[in-house]
């Protein structure tokens, strides 16, 4: 039975970048790491509302830059800054050091797969009919300009005594694709019939540089001529 590979851990260093930038030694990589995760779970357990796409953590010497992709980032900052102060300070206290914190807005949410998942699940947590969140969310992802998208449900569906995997898509989604600008999402809905999974793959177009671009209207050069000429069989002899 086929497996779906990560799609952001597949492209990174190719089309996608890590979001711990870092650099340890020994045991100071488990405990950064070990950092890390506390990080990001506080962080979106203060900001479960604020639509938080996702956290990137630097680490330059004896400091720490946390930069916080939101798409609600007033609800972040807070009235004059106060909750970012105080969330820097909790950062800073988890972490051991001092840290800065900068807020990126996401200006189109749609197109952001985390989100995405993220809106879907709520919907399910509300007692919306899986199927009318899944087509509501692939049309106001297209819509805003996608190439593709695929959403994946699995769990207790409707309370089915079975659990189950429904799945949509619309456009094209090249999971194998290296150059494929690809985002992928996973959240939780947490039903009173237990965890529902929700997936969503949304493909953005191609990362073509200057070289790859194929152009199939050129003229072939003399030199291509001659390797073709080359290149063509000889017809075999009847004997």
């Amino acid at each position: 039975m086929g497996q779906k590979v990560h799609p952001i851990g597949f492209r990174l260093g190719v089309s996608k970048d890590w979001i711990s930038k870092w650099y340890a030694e020994g045991r100071d990589y488990a405990d950064f790491l070990e950092k890390d995760f506390e990080v990001r779970e506080y962080i979106r357990k203060k900001l479960a509302h604020a639509s938080v796409s996702k956290i990137q953590i630097e680490r330059p010497r004896n400091g720490a830059q946390i930069t916080i992709f939101t798409a609600r980032p007033g609800i972040v900052i807070g009235k004059k800054g106060e909750d970012i102060e105080v969330l820097k300070k909790e950062v800073s206290k988890i972490l051991g050091v001092p840290a800065s914190i900068n807020i990126e807005e996401i200006r189109r949410p749609e197109l952001d797969a985390y989100l995405v998942a993220d809106s879907i699940a709520k919907q399910l947590e509300r007692r919306v009919m899986f199927r009318r969140a899944m087509k509501r969310a692939v049309a106001s992802t297209m819509r805003l300009g996608a190439s593709g998208i695929k959403v994946s449900i699995s769990g207790r569906l409707n309370g089915a005594e079975i659990a189950r995997t429904e799945w949509y898509r619309e456009g094209r989604v090249p999971l194998h694709t290296l150059r494929a600008d690809i985002d992928y999402g996973l959240a939780e809905a947490h039903t009173t019939y237990g965890v529902i999974g929700v997936k969503v793959w949304i493909f953005k177009g191609e990362n073509l540089n200057s070289n790859e671009v194929v152009d199939n209207n050129r003229e072939p050069s003399d030199d291509n001529k001659r390797n073709r000429r080359a290149a063509k069989p000889r017809a075999r002899r009847k004997d």
